[in-house]
This record gives structure tokens, sequence and C-alpha cells, in this order.
């Protein structure tokens, strides 16, 4: 497997359950990840069962041109039966990974969150083109993905399975969690401060709401707009930026929440993808909200709230309603880990893409 995405201590986890359902699995990972929150360290967090390699890349933090020269010769070393390159299918590390792949005469699987019908310029665009026509099988991660490939003109197999699941061993409510705890009403959000995100419609509703207090962890570009929206609305003494924290250390964090809030807004560029933080929260215990972008109300199902994108008065009502209904809360919180253990598991994530696998190898 090729993945940039496993610098992600708690992502590992599913390449451990992998190992053990008998893959012999080899992982390369770049030493690192740049994006507008900054650096991403490569964290050795689950290890066992696998051999994780870090590997050169090339053009960090360019999202269509990374690439990793040193991986042809890794396959040549290792000589898999298949490779999984958890990569965009238009971006120069998918289509080189590929070449190199069946150069030595391995099956290929690429993986897409894309859930936007867009046109690339070339040479993406023939990258693409070329990724499609050559790949023995691609995993989406949602519906709305493999449409838009089938829409492309991928005729190949394709499956539908979240990227990562949760370790509902390390994500898992606390014992004497704040769930039930009296107002304030702790609210959190984790992940980029970027415009897309929609924070600043959490902190304009938690304005309407006076007995909400609210914690973001991350970082981002949008960092400066929302500390002034912060001292616009009298924000201060009920609003807490906090850094970024390593993945294996987000249980902590979440314990300290009543409530879990992704209020993304779709973007001509963009639209919500998954939304990997939501399962985190409901595995932890936390009722959470999300918008109605993307993939969000699907994750969510009936286990939480969702509100219309950019409805700030929506989202500023169930605020108020979870901040006065700690019945709700409980129940909510409930019915999220039992989803999260019916769905989004690591294991169940595992099992699925496994099986994706087997077929691959033995199907022609």
């Amino acid at each position: 497997m090729l993945s940039k995405a496993i610098v992600v201590g708690a992502y590992q986890r599913k390449l451990e359950e992998v190992a053990a359902l008998g893959v012999d699995l080899t992982v390369a990972a770049p030493p690192d990840w740049r994006d507008e929150r900054g650096v991403q360290r490569l964290e050795r967090a689950h290890t066992a069962g696998y051999t994780l390699i870090e590997t050169p890349l090339v053009f960090n933090g360019s999202f269509h041109l990374h690439f990793y020269p040193a991986f042809g010769a890794l396959l040549r070393r290792v000589r898999p039966d298949l490779v999984h390159i958890d990569e965009e299918p238009y971006n120069v590390a998918t289509w080189l990974a590929l070449r190199q792949a069946q150069r030595f005469g391995a099956k290929t699987l690429f993986f897409s969150w894309q859930n936007l019908l867009r046109r690339y310029p070339p040479p993406f665009n023939w990258l693409e083109r070329d990724v499609l026509a050559r790949a023995d099988g691609a995993i989406a991660g949602n519906a709305a993905c493999a449409e838009v490939w089938r829409a492309k003109g991928y005729g190949g197999p394709l499956w539908v399975i979240p990227q990562f699941g949760v370790d509902t061993e390390l994500f898992k409510p606390r014992a004497g969690s704040l769930s039930h705890a009296p107002r304030p009403l702790v609210v959190g959000y984790a992940g980029r401060l970027v415009p897309e995100k929609g924070l600043d419609l959490l902190l304009l509703a938690a304005a309407q709401v006076p007995e909400v207090c609210v914690r973001i962890a991350g970082a981002g570009p949008e960092k400066s707009l929302l500390e002034y929206l912060v001292k616009q609305h009298g924000l201060s003494a009920r609003v807490q930026f906090e850094r970024p924290q390593p993945s294996t250390e987000m249980p902590q964090f979440y314990a300290q929440l009543d409530a879990f809030v992704l209020p993304s807004r779709t973007r001509p560029n963009w639209k919500e993808q998954f939304g990997r933080v939501l399962i985190e929260a409901m595995a932890c215990g936390v009722p959470v909200i999300g918008s109605t972008c993307g993939e969000i109300p699907n994750v969510i199902g009936t286990a939480g709230l969702t509100f219309p994108e950019d409805d700030v008065a929506a989202l500023a009502a169930h605020l108020r309603t979870l901040a006065a209904d700690p019945t709700l809360r409980a129940a909510l919180a409930e019915q999220g880990r039992a989803r999260v253990l019916t769905c989004f598991t690591q294991r169940r994530i595992a099992e699925q893409t496994v099986s994706v696998y087997q077929r691959l190898l033995t199907e022609t």
C-alpha cells in the first residue's frame, strides 16, 4: 500500500486489522505531509503485524504533483501481488505508482474521495484517463464518489468503502463524561480552519445561545477571521482555540465535550466527503450535529442532528435544544456509539478492504 494518509497514527489501526486477516502487508508512507494546518509528521502508533516503510516524497504539500521517487525500488524488492494506491486517480503519484506496479505484474487498486464531477486541465486529465483505463479496481469513499467515476467512464470493479474506520477501544466513552453535565454546554470542533468548514456559522450560532461554550482544535488560514468574529460578538469568554492534537490524543479532546459540530458548507470545488471527526466523536459517546453538506447526513444517519447548510438559526436551535435536554444528549450519545460499532469500526473497514483484495486477486 502507498498512502500519505497513514502518517496519522490513529489511521494505522486499520493496517493492523488488515494484517490480522492474513494479508502480508507492506505500507509505504512519507516522513511527513504538509497542508494548510502545517506539517503532520509520520506517527508510529499502530505497527504490529505489517511493515511500515518511510519513503521519500517529492513536492510535499502539492496534492496533485507529489510523488514517491523510491517507490519503484521498493516494489522491486517486495514484489507484491497487489498494490493499493491510496491516492486520487488524477494525481501524479497515482499514475506513476500504477505504472510501476504493473511493470512488476501486480494488480492495482486506487482510492478516491472525489464527490464532485470536476474536469481537470492537462496533464492531470491525461493522467486520470490513463489510470481509469489501466486500474484493476477502485474504492470510493462514498456513493457520490462512485457516481463521479462511473460518469467519467471508469468501467472496472468499484466498491464503496470509507478510507478508515475508528478504533473503538481508543475512541470510547469516558466514565463520567460531560454528556450529562449541567450548563454551559461545551461544544467542540476539530479540523482545518478553512471557509468550507463553516466555523463562522458555529460562532454566529453560539452568539445566539448564551449557555454554550465552544472549543476549536485546529489550524488554518481562517483563524484570524474567526478570532475577529469572536471579539466582534463578545464571545471571548466562551470560545477557546486550541492547537491541533496528535490523532491518538483526540479521545481526550472529545471527552471534554457535550456535543460536536461539523458545520461544513459546499463550495464550487469541494463538498464534505465524509467527516471522519463525526465518527470519532460518536465513538466517544458525544452527540453530533452536522450540516447537510455532502456525505455528512449519510454518516450521521439517525444518530445525530442535522441542519441545512449555512442556516445559522437552525444550528442555534439545535444547540439550544441540546443545552436544555440532557436526556436527548444521552440518547444521541448511545445511538452514535451504536452506529459506529455497526458501520465504522477499523475491523469492519479492514474486512471490507481485504474482501476487495481477495476478489481482485482471484477474479479476472
